[in-house]
């Protein structure tokens, strides 16, 4: 399995010169970000044959995953496990409708209409989706074709390992804490 890290959002740009929370809820990813999305595809497209590509709902990590399944031919399944952890503005979602209506190519599945979190979302429970996760891969038929596109706070709770935007690492969710970087 591999994991990517959304590419640069409006957020990263802005919060990683500043640290402070610019207050844009569900940014979209920069012109450096679609870079980063396109070289992140360029790494998968090496890896042995990808055939899942699973995205969280959020625009930054649906945005990353359509540059990515472009160039690898491969069409994008919503997972809200891998969401990123709800602690700043950042992390409130676009309404499952409007989701549709901006991305009617996808399938929400059973989303729910607000599917984030209302306030910031405690580390037990990030850890326990984490957890629901792992769990998940572990049933697939061939979790090693999967690509998976989330985020900072899901991916250091799955792994714990911290990930730059864009970043790819192999997964292997039979080891716990486990993840190797690629390119």
């Amino acid at each position: 399995m591999y994991l990517v890290r959304h590419a640069q959002s409006e957020f990263n740009e802005f919060f990683n010169r500043t640290r402070v929370d610019p207050g844009i809820v569900d940014p979209r990813i920069t012109d450096q970000g679609r870079e980063q999305a396109r070289q992140a595809a360029a790494v998968l497209q090496t890896m042995p044959r990808i055939h899942t590509l699973l995205s969280s709902p959020f625009t930054r990590s649906l945005q990353t995953a359509s540059i990515i399944a472009e160039r690898l031919g491969l069409k994008v399944t919503v997972e809200p496990l891998v969401r990123e952890r709800g602690a700043f503005i950042c992390d409130i979602g676009t309404p499952r409708s409007a989701l549709e209506r901006d991305w009617p190519h996808l399938d929400f599945g059973d989303l729910p209409e607000v599917w984030w979190t209302a306030d910031a979302e405690a580390l037990t429970s990030v850890s326990r989706r984490a957890a629901a996760f792992r769990a998940k891969a572990l049933a697939m038929p061939d979790s090693r074709g999967t690509a998976v596109i989330s985020h900072w706070g899901f991916i250091l709770a799955l792994t714990g390992r911290a990930m730059e935007n864009g970043m790819v690492v192999e997964f292997d969710p039979s080891e716990p804490g486990e993840a190797e970087p690629l390119g």
